[in-house]
């Protein structure tokens, strides 16, 4: 694991920073494909947890939520949004468009539905986070804000690649992924508008560069 601030880390993936996973003082963040159980609990080793918490209910965010708290014997928490799509079978792919990606996604990548401990909202707390609801990506996405040192985890209302080429850059998901665009970017304007020292992102590099991140909307239209 790589430590990002106080009590903050980011876990190791390949390719690197493809689909990411952060551990937060006691609580996992995001639990990538179904197919990432085993290097997830392999890095957690000797971590002591509490939870594990959902930036929002996707099958890159979701895959391995259940193995992981049912092995660990923690709660789950997500969006309140999100608890219906985490909750039931075929949610998570009900909740988002009809296409083939997706459907290759549910496949391969969705992990299995797993009851909700918690249903977070706006101004819970989460270790030592800040819950700030962000929906427009998926119904129920949240974000992680600590004001205390400007540390943001949004998910992905912004995305710091390309997550079809894999080329490192400021960009909002790919609508076939997002049900809401224009209600995403309403998210994304708030989060910047925080001016966070370090932006860390479900996909992509974390940013140490407010100002880039305020260009970035700057430069949307609508």
């Amino acid at each position: 694991m790589k430590q990002l601030a106080e009590d903050v880390y980011l876990l190791r993936g390949w390719p690197p920073n493809a689909i990411n996973v952060y551990l937060v003082g006691d609580v996992l963040i995001d639990a990538a494909t179904r197919q990432g159980e085993k290097r997830i609990m392999r890095e957690i080793a000797g971590h002591k947890l509490s939870a594990h918490a959902l930036t929002h209910a996707h099958p890159d965010h979701q895959g391995s939520s259940h193995a992981i708290c049912e092995r660990l014997g923690i709660p789950l928490w997500c969006g309140q949004g999100d608890v219906p799509a985490m909750e039931t079978p075929g949610g998570v792919f009900n909740s988002q468009a009809p296409g083939w990606l997706n459907r290759m996604q549910r496949r391969f990548w969705t992990g299995p539905p797993h009851p909700v401990a918690r249903a977070l909202v706006e101004g819970d707390e989460v270790a030592g986070f800040t819950v700030l609801e962000s929906p427009g990506h998926s119904r129920g996405q949240v974000a992680y804000w600590r004001e205390s040192d400007g540390f943001l985890i949004l998910g992905d209302v912004l995305n710091n690649m390309n997550v079809m080429t894999g080329v490192p850059g400021l960009h909002e998901p790919p609508k076939i992924f997002t049900p809401d665009p224009a209600r995403n970017r309403q998210s994304a304007r708030r989060l910047a508008a925080l001016r966070p020292r370090v932006t860390c992102f479900g996909h992509g590099a974390p940013l140490r560069d407010p100002g880039k991140l305020a260009d970035f909307i700057a430069r949307l239209q609508g």
